[in-house]
């Protein structure tokens, strides 16, 4: 017996999911508390307001975020419609007039009529029925309480550390160890070694970079745990050699001694495609963050899959919480999507919002929830935020993240042939898996 379906939050996850719930014949209660209850971020009452940009990041066929869009497109993603719909000239990125784009969202789901959209607060976490929670980075106060009660407070991340990440294509190897510190832990980081010059020139731009600008709502409340990477270094000039560039335990090769300073970087994936600057959270410019750092050797040419921030942003701890499903571990019938889920990005927040909508629907006709395979940018994502890592942080799409790519395309040099041999592998799997699993009659309209 299908059952009606609450969504919390009308942003770009809690419109996608209500809207793939409804489509599949399911009713749905979304709830938005604007404009009863606005956020410091929003201006609008609109439904999938987009706060920071208009730009949804490449749509060039052969990169990962044209991929993800893709797959959404296939999917039958209602926001990337009207995306496509809404878009202006933005060379090889997808951007869209933001105001078009939130007014036709919300003429959409006004004009579904399985959809009631309520604008209230949800102060707590339903008892109980099918739920998707999707109500995003800037979660009320009372319903952040509510999910911290559910999740346990140490599951629960309000202000977000961002370390950069780079492409492992970009790095040059020759200038980079595989090593642990001591030895403990096998060669399970590449690691950068400075000396002294290098070190100080290092420092003195790292502490002289512009930062970037902040909003009011954006203001973070550093922890000593989490401190900027150039505001622990205005410190003293040392601070980071105690810190995270600490070359105790490692050998510089190139020296056979240890060397002045030494910067670790830490895979992001099982492939190694991707690697995390350990310690190295930042509020620089993001032109900046590529100059100073591409100062490390080894990095000279590096290329950011991400750059470092460091703002306001609720999300869960997901691999404790989730299932790839994106539900709950713990309680099945509820969902978590969007950024409250751990991704970061437009688009990201889509296909989660996507995902968790399916699999709510086909939770409430009594089928099993599925996930994409891992091959797919979907599923990779999906995939991403269940799987068991320590210090989980928010990830955006990028061919590192891929779950699943054969040894004989990880082996090509090429990066454009490699790119587009995964594209064409997940657009495969991800029309094998459509067909195969997603037998599901939608309603008409």
């Amino acid at each position: 017996m299908e059952q009606i379906v609450t969504v919390i939050g009308g942003g770009l996850a809690g419109a996608e999911a209500a809207w793939q719930i409804a489509r599949r014949a399911i009713p749905v209660r979304l709830y938005e508390m604007r404009p009863a209850l606005m956020t410091p971020a929003h201006t609008t009452d609109g439904l999938g307001e987009l706060v920071c940009s208009n730009s949804l990041k490449s749509d060039q066929p052969g990169t990962a975020p044209w991929l993800l869009k893709e797959e959404l497109r296939r999917m039958g993603s209602l926001l990337m419609r009207i995306a496509d719909e809404t878009r202006v000239p933005a060379g090889q990125a997808l951007a869209v007039d933001r105001k078009l784009f939130s007014r036709r969202l919300t003429e959409e789901i006004a004009g579904e009529p399985l959809i009631n959209v309520v604008r209230d607060e949800v102060k707590e976490l339903p008892a109980d029925g099918i739920t998707v929670v999707a109500s995003g980075p800037l979660t009320s106060d009372a319903l952040a309480a509510s999910i911290a009660l559910f999740t346990g407070t140490e599951n629960l991340y309000f202000y977000d550390a961002i370390s950069p990440i780079v492409d492992a294509a970009s790095l040059d190897m020759s200038m980079l160890s595989a090593a642990s510190r001591y030895g403990k832990g096998g060669e399970d980081y590449l690691n950068a070694f400075l000396s002294k010059d290098e070190y100080l020139a290092f420092y003195d731009a790292l502490i002289r970079a512009e930062s970037a600008p902040l909003r009011e709502f954006d203001r973070p409340r550093y922890f000593e745990g989490c401190l900027p990477v150039e505001e622990l270094a205005r410190r003293g000039v040392d601070t980071l050699r105690f810190g995270p560039m600490k070359p105790v335990g490692l050998t510089d090769p190139r020296t056979g001694r240890r060397a002045y300073a030494a910067l670790q970087l830490r895979r992001e994936n099982l492939i190694a495609g991707a690697w995390n600057l350990v310690g190295f959270q930042n509020h620089m410019k993001f032109s900046e963050q590529r100059r100073v750092f591409r100062m490390i050797p080894g990095l000279e040419n590096a290329e950011f899959l991400r750059f470092g921030q460091m703002h306001r942003n609720s999300y869960i701890n997901s691999p404790q919480l989730l299932q790839a499903t994106l539900q709950a571990k713990t309680r099945p019938e509820l969902f978590f999507a969007g950024q409250l889920c751990g991704v970061e990005g437009y688009i990201e927040a889509m296909a989660t919002g996507l995902l968790a909508g399916l699999n709510a629907a086909l939770l409430s006709s009594g089928q099993t929830p599925r996930t994409p395979p891992p091959a797919t940018a979907c599923g990779s994502l999906a995939r991403y935020v269940a799987a068991e890592q320590k210090n989980f942080q928010p990830a955006n799409i990028t061919f590192g993240l891929l779950a699943e790519t054969s040894a004989e395309i990880l082996a090509i040099r090429d990066k454009k042939e490699r790119h587009r041999l995964q594209t064409q592998r997940a657009l495969e799997a991800m029309t094998e898996w459509m067909d195969a699993a997603l037998r599901r009659p939608v309603a008409s309209g």
